[in-house]
């Protein structure tokens, strides 16, 4: 059996997919994007890992399985030059349409290029309660049941303490960034914590270093979320306007949700209401009662 992986990123949605490497059978390559090749590199399930910028390697080749987890017109053309037995996830149909196998609608019935339309699909992605890794599995026959995220082993940041806060998240979602980190921390310092922002890194393996040299992890739906998830680090993790229900806890996390997600649900604008729509205090109190001292 070779079986071929294609998620390029957010590095987070690279590192929960890492799931299926504890389950799949034989032989595993993995196409993702040059930047997050690092994420993958002493996996031992995969024996190829495959930066997107070489994916002219992949024409030719043949591969029992082919998992496509990205819903994108250029690597669904790539496909086309690729030789497989079976697809599962998005591909070009006969008329140069992107749609995806019938084994995987669950997953991609709430996506980009649901047949149903954006709107009906962040509908359907609201209402459901299944995690990733769950809709994932068992459009592949299997059943999820807890298994672990891989994560590369760190280098050593220098940067320890407490509680590690990640207040940054990128571009693309501007209402997860929450209002009130910086008051979080003094107050959280005030109670004897040792309190550190993470900071913006040269490499990935320096970013894992700095959250696992904390006790616990205080952020938003991001890849600091699922380093900590991977790593057993226990953490708060704040919804604004993503889906907490496909996040698998592991037993390690506490999540807090905004009353008003369903309002802001999947949007990629920004509103000031959104990002302060979970108060200082709620978040503080969960805190001290998650973390203890």
């Amino acid at each position: 059996m070779k079986t071929l992986i294609i998620k390029l990123g957010a590095a987070g949605d690279v590192v929960r997919t890492t799931t299926l490497l504890n389950v799949l059978k034989g032989e595993v390559h993995w196409l993702t994007s040059d930047s997050n090749i690092v994420l993958l590199k002493g996996a031992l399930k995969v024996s190829d890992c495959i930066p997107f910028s070489k994916k002219n390697d992949l024409r030719n080749r043949f591969y029992d399985l082919i998992i496509n987890l990205e819903d994108t017109l250029e690597v669904a053309m790539l496909l086309k030059e690729i030789k497989f037995g079976e697809l599962f996830g998005a591909y070009l149909n006969k008329t140069d349409k992107l749609t995806y196998t019938e084994y995987s609608k669950e997953w991609f019935d709430l996506s980009l290029i649901s047949v149903y339309g954006k709107e009906k699909a962040d509908q359907l992605k609201f209402e459901n309660r299944n995690t990733y890794q769950e809709m994932i599995f068992k459009g592949l026959g299997y059943q999820f049941a807890g298994e672990k995220y891989f994560i590369p082993e760190p280098t050593d940041s220098g940067l320890e303490g407490d509680i590690a806060i990640a207040a940054q998240s990128g571009t693309v979602w501007p209402m997860k960034n929450w209002a009130f980190y910086d008051e979080l921390k003094i107050k959280l310092m005030a109670k004897g914590y040792k309190v550190n922002f993470l900071p913006q890194r040269n490499t990935l393996l320096e970013h894992i270093g700095d959250i696992r040299n904390h006790r616990y992890l205080i952020s938003g739906d991001t890849l600091p979320m699922h380093i900590a998830l991977g790593s057993g680090v226990k953490c708060i993790t704040i919804f604004i306007c993503t889906s907490p229900w496909e996040i698998y806890d592991y037993g390690v996390q506490r999540k807090i949700v905004s009353p008003y997600l369903k309002e802001y649900f999947y949007k990629r604008t920004f509103d000031p209401k959104a990002t302060a729509s979970i108060s200082l205090s709620e978040v503080y109190e969960a805190a001290l009662k998650e973390f203890g001292k």
